[in-house]
């Protein structure tokens, strides 16, 4: 006996609600047997051209359904809100939540028994696995992929990075902005996401390492011919999900995350990473937390040599062997749950064992990495004491250990306002420290760690400050960047006591940072401390009131959890 379908609710049946349901649908002009029982199959689109990473997904889908209709399947493709990283102000992070509660309902909501995510740009991704997770469908995950190299004067260069090495140039004189201006052409020159190491090439090798994609997801062209072949086995094989029965809470498991985690640090990940994968596994109902990273991935090397690590970009991994071949060497080692479900049905070791690996530069051997201690370290202290991160492959080894004094900006605005002014009390010794710029105080939590270094100190040769926010940064960025602080300070953490003149210590290798004024002062501050205004509404409001903080992975404290997919009343 065939498993009666989840969609059969709807369409199944000689009732006013099931001839109501089919005969809507019919008005596009789909034949009788598309309601007989077969899968249907849900495509979750987040095209939009506002956010250029995903503007070709709608070819994608296009080859998604080609192969569910050969696997007997019915595909319906559907929209939910798009987060475009490049385009969308405040930050693309304060939707991310909001995207994740469209997806989750979307699924709930309609007739489907399978769903495909098409993810790429950087919050597209987490948003829908996370609204996935929350329902425990059938999902598979499709990634955009990245764009070709970025060209510029026999250079090659990559997304992001380029930008903030160049601006940087610019604003020490070493660059003219007319010079800086002719490389916008050659950076961006084919469809996808960065091609960097960024948060979208990060979070595609997630959805690899996962298991809730197929092989080689992470590191194909956006324009390669292969990656729409691979939406095309995609679709076939979630209507094989269907009739296996493989939901997602059988794929994202506990040993899932770790091998995440592992190869997040093999890869040279984003900082990104931590905060989106702790909010997914709380929709899944894994426990996670930001103290894993640090234990399961500090002593992982970086064997990826990419951008802004390294010096190659996306489309050398994917030559290199990609993913497949950074697994198979983390297996070997002893750093891998082998029997890990994938959703082609294999375990991930199955998937590869044999994985070749083209080029030990690109891709390097473990007993020659990168770095010899990649991943993502997590400091604790008086000044963040539920913790802050720092991506150690791309910071300065002589800052890992470091006292300085606090250059302090209240604000995003009053940074910009004050670092290009000369007279700023500052120089390379110095810590720079932004508040106010976490979940609740941006809000949303905005890419502006990475602040760029004043110009009297660029003009002196100098490249790399230690800095401290409670903000995230891009995955393309790079430096001594301490982030995600937490409590932030609009919550009233102790980084909201930090005052000009201050003396911090870091010391990474130690997992501690330091605040050094006395207690008492800081119980003084603390009386006076207020917190800032706040003149939000709408979903801004929702977002401050319900926001839990970044070591718990920003998500909004009524979503943790997974609600299934029972709908209990109909429409009519």
């Amino acid at each position: 006996m065939k498993k009666k379908l989840r969609s059969q609710d709807w369409f199944g049946g000689t009732s006013a609600t099931a001839f109501g349901h089919r005969t809507f649908m019919k008005n596009q002009g789909v034949p009788d047997d598309h309601f007989d029982g077969r899968p249907i199959i849900g495509i979750c689109n987040t095209w939009s051209e506002f956010t250029p990473c995903n503007g070709h997904l709608r070819a994608i889908a296009e080859k998604v359904k080609r192969g569910v209709l050969e696997a007997g399947g019915v595909p319906y493709e559907f929209p939910v809100m798009s987060l475009g990283e490049t385009q969308l102000r405040p930050t693309a992070m304060l939707f991310r939540n909001l995207v994740s509660m469209d997806v989750e309902e979307s699924i709930r909501g309609n007739p489907m028994d399978g769903v495909i995510l098409l993810v790429g740009c950087d919050k597209t991704t987490p948003a829908l696995l996370m609204g996935a997770a929350s329902c425990d469908l059938p999902t598979l995950a499709i990634s955009g992929g990245p764009m070709l190299n970025g060209r510029h004067q026999g250079l090659q260069i990559g997304s992001g990075t380029a930008v903030w090495k160049f601006s940087e140039a610019v604003r020490c004189g070493s660059m003219t902005s007319q010079e800086f201006m002719d490389a916008e052409s050659g950076l961006s020159r084919s469809a996808g996401h960065c091609m960097t190491m960024g948060t979208a090439s990060t979070m595609a090798s997630m959805v690899e390492a996962l298991g809730v994609g197929l092989p080689h997801n992470a590191a194909i062209p956006a324009v390669d011919a292969r990656r729409y072949t691979l939406a095309h086995l995609a679709g076939r094989r979630i209507v094989e999900m269907v009739n296996q029965d493989i939901k997602l809470s059988q794929i994202l498991t506990r040993e899932a995350f770790e091998n995440a985690i592992r190869v997040n640090g093999a890869i040279g990940g984003s900082t990104n990473a931590p905060i989106h994968l702790l909010a997914i596994a709380g929709r899944i109902g894994v426990k996670l937390n930001l103290a894993d990273w640090d234990t399961l991935g500090a002593d992982i090397p970086t064997l990826v040599n990419l951008m802004p690590s390294g010096k190659y970009l996306m489309e050398d991994f994917y030559y290199a062997g990609g993913l497949p071949a950074v697994l198979r060497m983390l297996g070997e080692q002893g750093h891998l749950h082998k029997d890990a479900l994938t959703v082609n049905g294999h375990t991930l070791w199955e998937n590869v064992k044999n994985a070749p690996c083209y080029d030990n530069d690109v891709i390097r051997d473990w007993d020659n990495p990168l770095l010899k201690n990649g991943g993502i370290a997590v400091l604790k202290g008086n000044i963040a004491p539920d913790g802050c991160i720092i991506k150690p492959s791309s910071a300065s080894p002589h800052l890992m250990k470091h006292r300085g004094r606090a250059v302090v900006f209240e604000t995003i605005e009053e940074y910009k306002a004050r670092i290009d002014d000369p007279d700023l009390d500052i120089d390379e010794h110095c810590i720079m420290v932004l508040k106010n710029c976490g979940p609740k105080g941006y809000p949303g939590m905005a890419e502006v760690g990475n602040m760029g270094l004043p110009p009297k100190v660029l003009r002196k040769g100098i490249e790399d400050m230690i800095r401290i926010s409670d903000a995230r940064m891009s995955g393309t960025a790079y430096g001594t960047v301490i982030l995600h602080v937490a409590p932030e300070a609009a919550a009233g953490g102790p980084f909201a006591l930090v005052e000009e003149g201050d003396m911090i210590d870091v010391d990474v290798a130690a997992r501690t940072i330091h605040l050094d004024v006395p207690e008492q002062e800081l119980e003084r501050r603390k009386a006076l401390w207020m917190p800032p205004p706040s003149m939000a509404g709408g979903y801004q409001k929702l977002y401050i009131d319900h926001v839990m903080q970044a070591d718990k992975g920003a998500d909004l404290d009524y979503l943790v959890g997974c609600r299934g997919v029972e709908v209990k009343r109909d429409a009519h």
